[in-house]
């Protein structure tokens, strides 16, 4: 097993992987910006060094700092978590080139998968199903394009091949605002992501958001863990995932879940992953793959029993997935409401200091958070504090355990996002389960798309 690990990440993130980490016996180093000395984690970590100040480049994106602090350490392996240099084929490389273990797969791999023209290239060869679209970044040809557009059958959407996170993108209804829509995704990629390429899709009017996640240990084996459905967001931005999706059948599970396993092995992937589907009319459609562990992972936890960030661990340490596809059962319902940090109506983030602060508890109550009474709350990352996940024998007792747990979570001082997730779980349509990626916003009344 690895020997000393290195957390680059913050937040309850990253108390997630030292609790894993001291299961396992692995000794840990919490790094850290000035802002953050009083996280939870690095007060429970071995050792903690602090690597620059509350700007993210400063500190959390600083590559040589992160890594000179594992060579300060004597650490064996870096976990990136989630966000931040998560999904870096730069930093997974250097890592590994300064003698390190990189807690995730190969730079080649995160390179292959964070591109999504390549990595469509690669589903489609592995059987798993995509959207109709170019199949290739578009050219210059302006009446190629346009034949294509007729192809796939309007609407059509123009989206950057570097591009992610809802940006770089365009929907096109009607062919006379195809061209100007390709050039203006153009420039704006090139400008935004380095990477001008752009392609194009069906654009698929009121799906689902539906994701398979895997583990797979690079030496020839890989199984998936069922799906999640992450189809309430807001802006491009996931507020409530449940485990598993409503609707979809055994069979279902099955014959996409063997699909992404089949990518794996032909990839060569080493690590947790996820691919990330829309889903309507019964079609799954292949978007993207994130190369990393997912905010949303306990729910599949929960439904499965087995802990994805040890198995991540475990997997970088050498050793083969110590679970076959016929040891993984989904039992029961769970679902996640993310606790952020921001007014729940006007969605600006609410930093400050936290006065007063109660977990939840009870029977199927999960609590993910690194939030305790006078931690302040920094203005310089993202606004999610926590993480509240309920399991239960059936969907509704899930939701019910939800709603309690809600009405027993107490933060005072600054503003959160409790009232909508309590608003959430009362609605007639999320309780019958299914809701499309649109439907959060119509009910908010915020126009746009997401994907």
């Amino acid at each position: 097993m690895l020997d000393k690990v290195v957390i680059a990440n913050r937040g309850e993130i990253a108390l997630r992987i030292l609790r894993a980490c001291k299961e396992l016996g692995i000794k840990t180093v919490a790094v850290h910006s000035t802002v953050d000395r009083n996280l939870k984690h690095v007060l429970l970590a071995d050792e903690s060094i602090c690597i620059g100040n509350a700007p993210a480049t400063e500190s959390y994106l600083n590559i040589p700092r992160i890594i000179s602090a594992a060579e300060i350490t004597d650490a064996t392996a870096i976990h990136p978590g989630y966000g931040f240099l998560a999904e870096n084929a730069d930093f997974a490389e250097q890592v590994e080139k300064s003698g390190f273990v990189f807690v995730g797969p190969t730079a080649d791999v995160i390179r292959l998968m964070g591109d999504k023209v390549s990595a469509i290239e690669v589903m489609k060869k592995a059987g798993v199903p995509c959207v109709p679209g170019s199949g290739g970044p578009l050219g210059e040809d302006d009446e190629e394009n346009l034949k294509i557009a007729q192809r796939i059958g309007y609407p059509v959407i123009v989206k950057a091949a570097g591009g992610g996170g809802g940006r770089g993108m365009r929907v096109v209804r009607k062919e006379e605002e195809l061209l100007r829509a390709i050039s203006t995704t153009k420039t704006e990629a090139g400008a935004a992501f380095g990477n001008s390429m752009v392609y194009m899709e069906k654009f698929l009017e009121n799906p689902r958001h539906i994701e398979i996640q895997i583990l797979a240990d690079g030496q020839g084996h890989a199984v998936y863990l069922g799906e999640r459905d992450c189809s309430m967001q807001r802006r491009h931005q996931k507020v409530v995932e449940e485990a598993p999706a409503p609707g979809i059948t055994p069979e279902m599970r099955q014959f996409i879940g063997e699909r992404c396993v089949k990518a794996c092995l032909e990839i060569g992937y080493r690590g947790a992953g996820t691919f990330e589907f829309l889903y309507e009319n019964g079609e799954f459609y292949f978007i993207e793959m994130n190369t990393r562990i997912q905010v949303e992972h306990p729910v599949t936890e929960m439904i499965t029993g087995i802990d994805l960030i040890k198995e991540q661990l475990r997997i970088a340490a050498g050793r083969p997935l110590s679970i076959s596809q016929e040891d993984i059962t989904i039992t029961g319902h769970a679902i996640e409401c993310r606790i952020n940090a921001e007014d729940p109506t006007t969605f600006i983030p609410s930093p400050g200091m936290i006065t007063r602060f109660h977990s939840p508890g009870g029977m199927g109550v999960r609590w993910d958070s690194h939030v305790y009474a006078d931690y302040k709350v920094p203005p310089n990352y993202d606004s999610m504090i926590g993480k509240l996940i309920t399991y239960g024998e059936t969907r509704e007792v899930a939701i019910m355990r939800m709603r309690n747990a809600l009405s027993e979570l107490i933060i005072e001082g600054i503003k959160t996002n409790v009232p909508l997730q309590k608003d959430i779980m009362t609605d007639e349509h999320f309780q019958q389960g299914g809701t499309n990626i649109h439907y959060l916003e119509k009910k908010l009344g915020i126009g746009g798309h997401s994907s």
